[in-house]
């Protein structure tokens, strides 16, 4: 029998079936107007940046898996993961094999900086977790490794680029732990195999319940929205560099302009 989740999720509006996934809510926190987009299915083009992050994120997991990858067999490794489910992507970009090949030297110069973490207490790479706590809702989100210690489970999520402000997203995967798994993971991390920085928290019970209750809240915000067709609050940032509402948003051709200067 699975493990009780140590808190209630809280009452949501009622509505269509939604999936709430990491990334949405985190989008939801920024911009309400984007995770509404996102839920309606329209999401940004596909960057360089993006696939190589993602290339990334699949060999270090091969790594945490398998063991270290050869620097002879690294480009093997690259273009089989390429092959095995990123292709479509390959295709938006629109890459050439020359192109390719910087990419994959990309993805090789962060693997270099990857190995050197330690694999100590190593659970499992790309953890799926998922909860239906309500009618019609399933949270759903995947952690890049999980570690188990003396103090119980560490929850890690690596980053290519800058840190950034990951504690939304790790809040999200704390209480998405407590709802599929029954306990409080007893740290979450962030690190940036790319610049050498790291973010971790210890959640609290306090902190689970306040993520849960936002959560809800951006349920039930983004059900009212399809209920009456309306959109909602537009909010500007980095985020708006990739965001498909971009062509129709003011706020946000403002600060992508100010951020291309």
């Amino acid at each position: 029998m699975p493990a009780l989740p140590p808190f209630e999720f809280p009452e949501v509006r009622p509505g269509e079936p939604m999936v709430m996934s990491a990334s949405t809510f985190v989008a939801f926190e920024r911009c309400r107007d984007q995770a509404l987009g996102r839920m309606r299915g329209i999401y940004g083009r596909e960057s360089r940046a993006s696939f190589v992050g993602g290339l990334a994120h699949r060999i270090f997991a091969r790594h945490l898996e398998s063991g270290p990858i050869p620097e002879s067999g690294l480009v093997a490794a690259c273009r089989q993961e390429i092959g095995e489910g990123m292709n479509p992507k390959l295709g938006s970009l629109g890459l050439k094999p020359s192109q390719l090949r910087a990419v994959i030297e990309e993805v090789g110069d962060l693997y270099d900086r990857f190995r050197v973490v330690t694999t100590d207490g190593f659970e499992g790479a790309e953890v799926m977790m998922e909860s239906k706590p309500a009618e019609g809702l399933t949270l759903r989100g995947s952690i890049d490794a999980v570690f188990e210690g003396d103090g119980g489970v560490r929850l890690v999520d690596w980053k290519t680029g800058g840190i950034g402000e990951p504690l939304i997203q790790l809040g999200f995967y704390a209480m998405l732990w407590a709802l599929d798994r029954g306990e409080i993971p007893s740290r979450v991390e962030a690190v940036s195999v790319g610049t050498g920085e790291r973010l971790d928290a210890v959640p609290s019970h306090h902190d689970l319940v306040e993520t849960a209750g936002r959560v809800a809240g951006a349920v039930s915000t983004m059900r009212a929205a399809f209920e009456t067709g309306d959109g909602l609050e537009r909010r500007a940032g980095p985020w708006c560099r990739w965001c498909p509402l971009l062509d129709d948003c003011d706020e946000g051709r403002a600060a992508t302009d100010i951020l291309g200067r």
